[in-house]
């Protein structure tokens, strides 16, 4: 009986196979959702660009924003001052580090095939806490294109160490996944602590205050040119990555088959570490190390969208950026006129969120 139950349901046209009716109607639904859920978040992440615009111990209303916007009212020297000089500058960053930690977390998230997988999983952290220290401890008066040295060598440090961690995870031609996990926790491990060496010679204690401004987390207020050379990165990173999205989706189903299918699996790797690197190393020069974005936002975006990598890229980047504004909005404005560190709000917030998450969505999904 249950073979002949079996036997009818593969034969029936209504069944999920591809090219059956069924699966063609899926496939459908499946790309008006998250077309709708595109349009949706476009529109939410508008609102929410012009609420954090609007907020800050100076109240300035969004209806006049939006006037100012469409030309029908001046904004004042001062509205003019903290709109365009703070506010705006900030804003933008804090969804240019949403966005780029969020994409970088779903590209992990899928080259590991591990939903817990984030942007600092192999080894980035530590190498932007090294650079930062020698650049808070050497050449803290530089800067170059509006990136501080502290940026900057944040920047050199999470790329480089990611370089040397896939170095030594390389073999015989060929990538191992859990040696590339385990040499990137033991590198950063290492950095990380070396900070220790910095903090006990620093004898004023400014570079101390500094760094642990850094390591908590904190969007200052970067310069037009800092945003636009960062914008172009993200952009690049984000069009390079697309391509690849189908290959996350291939690989997910295991290295030999995608090798049948024609994928050059090594070369995969590689494209999507150095994608990776690229987009979590400018959000590190930014804003410094932030925790959970990277995390959470893929991780409820998969939950939302399936597996499917292709549908899930537009969505964590709009997510990420939206998540990140929000947060940031809230960091400076809970305490006003004090403010509050956005990696550690995104602690006590993302950490209790995600545990949520995880003890309410008791249904399994494929990474």
């Amino acid at each position: 009986m249950a073979i002949e139950i079996a036997t009818v349901s593969n034969t029936s046209p209504a069944s999920s196979q591809d090219g059956s009716p069924a699966g063609v109607r899926t496939r459908e639904k499946g790309r008006l959702s998250s077309l709708a859920l595109i349009v949706l978040l476009t529109v939410a992440l508008g609102v929410v660009t012009l609420a954090s615009l609007a907020t800050g111990a100076v109240s300035i209303s969004p209806r006049t924003i939006f006037a100012a916007m469409l030309g029908y009212q001046p904004l004042t020297e001062m509205q003019r001052l903290i709109l365009f000089h703070l506010r705006l500058p900030r804003v933008l960053a804090s969804g240019l580090v949403g966005s780029g930690l969020a994409l970088s977390g779903l590209l992990f998230q899928g080259l590991f095939r591990n939903p817990i997988a984030d942007p600092y999983v192999i080894g980035s952290s530590g190498g932007a806490i090294f650079g930062a220290c020698i650049g808070i401890s050497f050449f803290s008066q530089w800067s170059v294109f509006g990136f501080s040295a502290t940026a900057l060598l944040a920047f050199a440090g999470s790329a480089a160490t990611m370089a040397l961690v896939y170095s030594l995870a390389r073999s015989a031609g060929k990538t191992n996944v859990v040696t590339l996990l385990l040499a990137g926790f033991a590198i950063s491990t290492m950095f990380t602590n070396s900070s220790y060496f910095f903090e006990l010679f620093d004898k004023t204690g400014t570079g101390n205050r500094i760094l642990l401004s850094w390591l908590h987390g904190v969007i200052g207020i970067p310069a037009w040119t800092e945003l636009g050379v960062s914008a172009v990165l993200l952009a690049l990173a984000t069009v390079a990555s697309l391509p690849l999205m189908r290959t996350l989706n291939t690989l997910a189903l295991g290295d030999e088959y995608a090798q049948q299918l024609g994928i050059r699996v090594e070369l995969a790797r590689v494209s999507i570490i150095l994608i990776g690197s690229l987009l979590t190393a400018v959000a590190v020069a930014l804003g410094g190390m932030i925790s959970f974005a990277g995390l959470i936002v893929p991780h409820v975006a998969r939950l939302l969208l399936g597996p499917d990598h292709v549908r899930l890229l537009p969505v964590t980047a709009l997510a990420g950026a939206m998540f990140l504004m929000l947060a940031d909005t809230l960091a400076r404005t809970i305490f006003a006129p004090s403010e509050v560190p956005v990696g550690i709000l995104m602690a006590f917030i993302g950490g209790p969120f995600f545990l949520y998450l995880l003890r309410k969505m008791k249904r399994s999904y494929t990474v």
